[in-house]
């Protein structure tokens, strides 16, 4: 059986042929298109172009020419049916199961998008058509200047309050069609069908394909006892959560920009439009979900939240923040842009054109995380309780998002931050550090005898400790990085684990380490100097760290490999040489 074509446009959609084939080829970004060495042939000048407006992939050295799917069928050795099902499992789409019931289910998806063709068609006539049942609507378009242009761009249309629709397009489709589609609901004292867009200028809302899936409506006209804005419901085929505004034209030209706006209201997005920003799209009256996340990830580089500049859309913006923390990833940014009090996107650039809301938006926009700390921080009184409490909730909140790596560094974040605020730290070469006078440690006391000897690998791991220890109100902070950290000598790793211990016990003023071991710290770190110039640079003391860190990593993996290519030279074994392999590749990212 054929895939349906719906299915397999939802996977081109949603993927950019670009996202596809970086996962197996080195390209680089030349103007509008990608380029990079051919995977059908040996080369040393780029003759592969993917051009992602189109759709397709060129490869100019041997006429090889497709989409996403020709792509992994001839570079991966894969049947069609294999391809469909990788690329739908990449685009976050459900495999597809051919049976009766998505016959079906196929079929009222173009019963249900037809209806919804008709229906905006019929109504966008009513717009263009001049009569006096639409003399309102057309005072409303001319007042917020929108012309036919725009009409036409976004094909708006009115629904008049006498609507007729529902007894005509019955003669069309089945009544149960059309109570499905959402369009119409059962005004139960008349027992008659009702338009639920009457009196409205309506919005047609599309899928990535460009599919009508849904209307959103204003009342034209004031009318207190009604909402001035709706949707169409949930149904089958329309999921609020899953959908944005303008999605479908936006994502066509996301190979032209990095970010993408993303704005409360039908109306800021046409406004944004008619003034040549083209990469905006609106959410449908729902926090910014999971799904809508990955569609504009799947595009775009930024997601920039411009919410509207009152104190709804601020509360607004932090629920957005705090709900899509947890899926920043490496490469991918979050910002939010907050206008002007009493502005919207609509209103700003009507009144300030392109250039002054561009570059508002490149001098105003704040990162998600900075974003979030400056409005807890801002919102307390800074006294020790409501500090720990903003620590317990921005840990909370690091400790969500899905990606290690960023969760590492956005934890790293707000923990730098707040330990500005925390009482100075103690220092152990200035007498201020407390340790106890007991019996040194006995596995301690032979590597004193011959301090003059200690390997380069050892005088880092002394570095290390003697940053720790004079930073041991910020290492109770950081204690994530202690992750994969390496000591090879069993002295050094014991005192380490001590202190590790006594952080995590917070109990860290009264820590049991040997005098000569202390003396020796400050004797061979030759880190001292560096740390004492940047004694409350807590990014630099981080990133110095850091480094050494690293530095004994790399050494970790000097001696695995050499342990595995002597193992190797003995057995030939496949599995030895492979792993050989990883840890070279490692040891590279590294």
């Amino acid at each position: 059986m054929k895939y349906p074509k719906e299915y397999l446009e939802e996977i081109k959609s949603r993927l950019k042929v670009s996202t596809v084939v970086s996962k197996f080829l080195a390209i680089k970004k030349r103007g509008k298109e990608f380029v990079g060495l051919s995977p059908f042939k040996n080369e040393k000048t780029p003759s592969f172009t993917i051009n992602d407006e189109k759709g397709f992939y060129h490869c100019f050295s041997t006429g090889e020419h497709g989409n996403i799917f020709d792509f992994l069928m001839k570079t991966q050795n894969l049947n069609f049916g294999e391809a469909v099902r990788s690329l739908a499992n990449q685009a976050g789409l459900q495999p597809y199961r051919f049976t009766k019931q998505d016959e079906q289910r196929e079929k009222e998806w173009n019963t249900y998008t037809e209806i919804h063709s008709v229906y905006i068609d019929r109504n966008r006539k009513n717009i263009t058509s001049l009569n006096t049942s639409n003399k309102k609507v057309l005072d409303y378009l001319k007042k917020r200047n929108l012309d036919n242009k725009t009409i036409e761009e976004f094909n708006l249309g009115y629904v008049p309050f006498d609507s007729k629709s529902f007894l005509d397009l019955k003669n069309q489709f089945e009544v149960q069609s059309l109570k499905n589609s959402g369009l119409f609901y059962l005004d139960e004292r008349k027992n008659e069908y009702v338009d639920r867009f009457r009196g409205r200028l309506i919005f047609p809302i599309y899928s990535l394909t460009g599919k009508p899936i849904a209307v959103g409506g204003r009342i034209i006209g004031e009318n207190k006892k009604i909402a001035k804005y709706i949707n169409s419901p949930e149904t089958n085929f329309f999921k609020k959560g899953n959908n944005l505004y303008n999605l479908n034209k936006a994502r066509k030209i996301s190979n032209k920009y990095d970010e993408v706006y993303l704005v409360e209201g039908y109306m800021d997005v046409i406004k944004l439009y008619n003034n040549q920003i083209f990469n905006c799209v609106a959410n449908l009256g729902t926090a910014l979900t999971n799904k809508q996340i990955f569609s504009l990830g799947q595009f775009f580089s930024e997601i920039i939240i411009c919410f509207d500049g009152d104190e709804s859309g601020y509360k607004a913006a932090l629920r957005a923040a705090e709900n899509s923390l947890k899926f920043l990833q490496p490469e991918k940014q979050i910002s939010f842009l907050f206008l002007p009090d009493g502005e919207d996107p609509d209103s700003f650039v009507e009144s300030k054109g392109k250039e002054q809301f561009l570059k508002y938006s490149v001098d105003n926009k704040i990162q998600i995380h900075k974003f979030i700390f400056n409005h807890y921080l801002n919102n307390s009184k800074k006294s020790p309780t409501e500090l720990a409490m903003i620590e317990k909730k921005l840990t909370t909140l690091a400790n969500s998002i899905n990606d290690t790596v960023v969760k590492k560094y956005v934890l790293g974040f707000f923990l730098d931050q707040l330990s500005n605020f925390l009482p100075l730290k103690t220092n152990f070469s200035k007498n201020n550090f407390k340790f106890k006078k007991t019996r040194s440690l006995e596995i301690t006391k032979n590597i004193f005898k011959e301090t003059q000897k200690f390997s380069s690998i050892q005088i880092k791991e002394l570095s290390l400790l003697y940053i720790i220890l004079n930073n041991l109100n910020f290492f109770y902070h950081r204690l994530d990085l202690f992750e994969d950290l390496f000591f090879f000598s069993n002295e050094n790793k014991i005192i380490f684990q001590l202190v590790e211990q006594s952080l995590k016990n917070g109990d860290y003023n009264d820590i049991d380490i040997d005098k000569n071991f202390l003396e020796n710290i400050n004797k061979f770190a030759t880190v001292k100097h560096i740390i004492k110039k940047n004694d409350d640079d807590h990014s630099k003391i981080s990133e110095i760290f850091e480094d050494i860190k690293k530095d004994l990593k790399t050494y970790s993996l000097e001696l695995r490999i050499q342990e595995l290519e002597s193992k190797f030279a003995q057995d030939f074994n496949q599995n030895t040489f492979d792993e050989i392999r990883r840890l070279k590749k490692e040891q590279n990212i590294n």
